[in-house]
């Protein structure tokens, strides 16, 4: 069993994420850039944490516009480092500006996040975490699993009964897909 699929029910703050976002496929860049960007801030704390600050990280990070991020420098990483409403640490913060920069390169390069993702997939977890270690900072092996859960590309993200597992099982969630 799933605790998350527990968990959001007893958690108001939770249950919308758990309910329509966790675990359901994503082509949309700026959705793949966020979930990616929430996992690397919420490395060594609560998804709990995460939940409470996203609406300040999306104010922060200009709702998680991968170009606009990629502009941002030293002036914005100051200012984030005193603003309450996030994560405050300057590796994080840092490694989100650069993230910006690499997803820009695969757009570019591939058209979008997804269409790198699908051409590179189905690698075991272990083969996503090298992948992306090789494009992105301040990934590991949790943030690549919970990632990689949380946009649909692998299965875990909720237990069979969960009315959002069988919501996403009509969806055909990426990981259930054979030749996409």
């Amino acid at each position: 069993m799933n605790w998350y699929c527990e968990y959001s029910e007893k958690h108001p703050h939770h249950k919308s994420y758990h309910d329509t976002e966790y675990g359901f496929p994503t082509d949309d860049n700026t959705v793949i850039f966020e979930r990616l960007s929430l996992e690397i801030f919420q490395a060594g704390l609560s998804w709990d944490l995460m939940i409470k600050k996203r609406s300040g990280l999306r104010k922060a990070f200009a709702d998680f516009d991968i170009d606009k991020i990629a502009t941002f420098g030293e002036e914005f990483v100051l200012k984030q480092l005193d603003n309450p409403d996030i994560i405050r640490s300057r590796r994080k913060i840092e490694a989100i500006i650069y993230n910006a920069k690499q997803a820009q390169a695969l757009i570019k390069e591939y058209g979008s996040l997804a269409k790198w993702i699908k051409i590179n997939h189905p690698l075991p977890l272990e083969g996503w975490t090298k992948l992306f270690k090789k494009q992105f900072k301040f990934i590991g092996p949790e943030v690549m699993k919970e990632f990689m859960m949380g946009i649909g590309y692998i299965e875990g993200a909720h237990h069979e009964n969960c009315p959002a597992y069988k919501e996403i099982m009509k969806k055909s969630p990426m990981w259930a897909r054979k030749n996409d």
